[in-house]
């Protein structure tokens, strides 16, 4: 596990949201959307990356995935391999969380912002979340793909360092 437990406002963390397609206001203390949330961050030799997963309340979303956790920012910046990042964050998430929603976790990708993979000449986005179990599940009024992992294709539960009952569970 890389992930360290972070905080909506963490100044360090920000500096990575600023630098993510996502980001509405740059510079601005708080990054997250409204509601539940958590945030991971993880600093390696290499690299930091940071992480959110959001889980909205339904009565205040308005696409088809209502009550799936959402991972509504990413951004690896040579922390370590991207995909095994997106798992153990999934498995950070879960320990925060607790049981995932039947809907699992989703994620959107704005096709316009980030650059695919091209597999046998075709540009594909998401291949790195869907090494992690999510598939491609529609679009967002918007446009952008949507891509959804289910819990029995999530990794199992794991604490990110640094949370509170770390230091009591922890030899």
């Amino acid at each position: 596990m890389l992930w360290s437990l972070s905080y909506r406002n963490d100044p360090t963390a920000r500096e990575l949201a600023d630098r993510h397609y996502s980001r509405k206001t740059i510079g601005a203390s708080g990054f997250t959307p409204p509601g539940r949330c958590l945030v991971l961050y993880a600093k390696t030799k290499s690299g930091k990356a940071y992480w959110v997963t959001s889980y909205q309340y339904t009565e205040y979303v308005k696409h088809a995935w209502a009550g799936a956790w959402l991972c509504s920012a990413f951004r690896n910046e040579g922390a370590g391999i991207a995909s095994e990042l997106i798992k153990d964050a999934i498995a950070a998430t879960r320990s925060y969380f607790g049981e995932p929603p039947d809907l699992g976790m989703i994620t959107f990708i704005n096709r316009k912002k980030v650059k695919p993979i091209y597999v046998h000449g075709k540009p594909q986005w998401g291949w790195t979340w869907e090494k992690c179990g999510f598939v491609p599940v529609g679009e967002t009024k918007s446009g952008l793909l949507v891509m959804q992992v289910l819990p029995d294709k999530m990794p199992p539960p794991d604490m990110a360092l640094n949370t509170q009952y770390d230091f009591f569970i922890k030899p």
